[in-house]
């Protein structure tokens, strides 16, 4: 039997609310060691600010705990990255507070020429 892998956890400390990421190739396997990174401007005025960063596990996977429940400019923007694959994935605290989502990295579509 395979070891299961420890879920990276990174807490924010802001909030009860959290996001389940798993991030893969756009054929379905698991990217390892992929840096997931979002800014979070939250509280009266959006004058609080965090700032998160963190890896995936061998099966893709990462979890970002302490989320605020009520972020200025909602959707959250998760932006990940591994060499050259990239991927986003948004998420509004205020709509799923606790939640999963999957995050395709793929390659970069070069922008449309003029």
């Amino acid at each position: 039997p395979a070891a299961v892998q420890k879920l990276p956890v990174m807490d924010g400390g802001a909030g009860p609310c959290s996001l389940e990421l798993t991030a893969t190739t756009p054929d379905g396997k698991p990217v390892y060691d992929a840096t997931i990174k979002v800014h979070i401007a939250y509280g009266f005025g959006g004058f609080r600010r965090l700032d998160l960063q963190a890896g995936t596990n061998v099966d893709g996977k990462v979890k970002f705990i302490g989320l605020p429940s009520r972020v200025r400019r909602p959707p959250l923007e998760f932006l990940a990255s591994k060499n050259q694959l990239v991927g986003t994935v948004t998420y509004d605290p205020d709509e799923d507070c606790q939640a999963k989502q999957d995050l395709v990295l793929d390659k970069p579509k070069p922008p449309p020429s003029q």
